[in-house]
Formats: structure tokens, sequence, C-alpha cells
């Protein structure tokens, strides 16, 4: 790991040889993988498990119950969600979402909790994803919906 920022808070995480994390990043008992590229002013939650080969852009924020396959790009700003009906006080349950390798998640973006984003697939800028993305699609809007293929 180099770390490239001196204001982080990194607790009890596991982190890949080769990843690069940049300054004022939040990272709680979460997992790494190699050579990964973790940008500024990122929150990575408790339990999430990041593969090899990922890029975060800065302001990303990924709560627990969040599993990031390799190789996958989150842009700037993007946001995951982890409980479908969420309350300041009481009981609340953690819905896992997955985002398959290879995918790509443009700026601005919100995923709900519980949905698969597919292998090779892009979300477009400002997409609110609500339900699961094909593998090799391209999704984009609110809520997002499919616009076409990506080529194998």
């Amino acid at each position: 790991m180099k770390l490239m920022g001196k204001f982080c808070r990194i607790e009890d995480c596991r982190i890949g040889e080769g990843t690069v994390i940049w300054d004022f990043v939040n990272l709680f008992g979460c997992e790494i993988g190699q050579d990964c590229k973790i940008g500024s002013f990122t929150e990575i939650g408790r339990g999430v498990i990041i593969g090899d080969r990922c890029k975060v852009e800065p302001y990303a924020f990924i709560p627990p119950g969040v599993t990031i396959e390799d190789e996958v790009f989150i842009g700037p700003h993007v946001t995951f969600t982890n409980d479908i009906f969420p309350r300041a006080v009481g009981d609340w349950e953690i819905i896992p979402t997955l985002v398959k390798r290879g995918a790509s998640i443009g700026a601005n973006s919100t995923i709900i909790c519980g949905v698969t984003v597919g292998e090779r697939s892009m979300i477009g800028a400002g997409s609110v994803v609500t339900r699961d993305v094909p593998p090799y699609t391209v999704v984009a809007g609110n809520p997002a919906r499919p616009i076409r293929k990506v080529e194998r």
C-alpha cells in the first residue's frame, strides 16, 4: 500500500500491495485488493470487499454490504445505499449489493441496495440504479434503463 496523504483514517483493513490511497480517505474494516486506486474524500465501510485493479474516484461512498469484483471503475461522487427503508432510530437491515468484474459506474450515480451490476456493464453519469444491470449493457437515467449493449 502507498499512502499518498497524511490525513487518512484506516482502521482494521486488509489492503493489497500496490494499492494507492490518497488524502482524506476513511476506511473501516474493509478489504481492498492489489493495485487499486482510492481517491480523496472516499469512505469505505466495514465488511466491504473491493477486488484487484479497481479505481475508486474522489468522494465515493461505499457502505457495508457492498462487494466489488476486480477491475471495476467507480466514478467521482458515486453513492451506494445499503438499507431500503432507512430510519434514524430502530432496527435496520443491510441489503447486499454486488458489482461484477469490469463494470464502470459513472460520476454522481446512485446505486440502490440489493442490485447486481453485471460484468463489463456501464452506468451513465447521474444515473439512479434501482434494479439489476445485465452484463455487457449500458444503462442511464433515473431510473436507469438499458440503452445499448457493450461489445465483448
